[in-house]
C-alpha cells in the first residue's frame, strides 16, 4: 500500500519548540558561514538525532511556495476601501491576483476568497498574509489551498 504525503499549514505559535529549532539550525547551516550540524545543533540547543528526525520534514513556508497557486479565506468588515487595501498588500509583496471572490456582506461583514499565484519575487508569504491579518476591520485570513 502507497503511502500518500499530506501537508499541513500550521501557525509557528503551534509548533513544538524542538521544531522550532531544527528550522533555526538548518537557516544557520544555510547562511553561508561553513557551520557544521553539530555547531548549528549545539547554538540551538537540540540533539543531531532530532536535527536528522526532522530536517527534512519541517521548512519555512515560503520556501516552498514559489510558483504555486494559494487559497486565502478571509472575514472583513463591509467597508469602502478595506479591500482595495488587502489587494494592495498582496501587490505589495508581489503575488500576482488570480481570482477573487466576496460573498453579499451579512451584518456588515464580508466572506471572501482570494487565489493568489506565488512568483519568484513574491515576498515572504507568511508576513503578507500577516499585514493582511493586522489591517483594521480584517477578522481573519487563512490558508486553504496550496496548488
Amino acid at each position: 500500500m502507497k503511502q500518500t504525503t499530506e501537508y499541513f499549514v500550521v501557525k509557528q505559535k503551534a509548533l513544538p519548540e524542538v521544531l522550532l529549532k531544527v528550522v533555526e539550525a538548518k537557516r544557520l547551516i544555510d547562511s553561508g558561514r561553513n557551520i557544521s550540524v553539530q555547531e548549528a545543533v549545539d547554538r540551538v540547543g537540540i540533539s543531531r538525532s532530532s536535527f536528522y528526525k526532522y530536517k527534512e520534514d519541517i521548512f519555512p513556508f515560503h520556501d516552498t511556495a514559489t510558483g504555486t497557486t494559494i487559497t486565502l479565506t478571509f472575514q472583513m468588515d463591509d467597508e469602502p476601501g478595506l479591500l482595495s487595501d488587502v489587494l494592495k498588500t498582496i501587490a505589495t509583496f508581489g503575488a500576482n491576483i488570480l481570482t477573487i471572490h466576496q460573498s453579499i456582506p451579512i451584518n456588515g461583514v464580508a466572506s471572501l476568497s482570494i487565489s493568489v499565484q506565488v512568483l519568484p519575487t513574491t515576498g515572504d508569504v507568511s508576513k503578507m498574509v500577516d499585514a493582511m491579518e493586522q489591517q483594521k476591520g480584517v477578522h481573519y485570513v487563512k490558508i486553504i489551498a496550496k496548488e
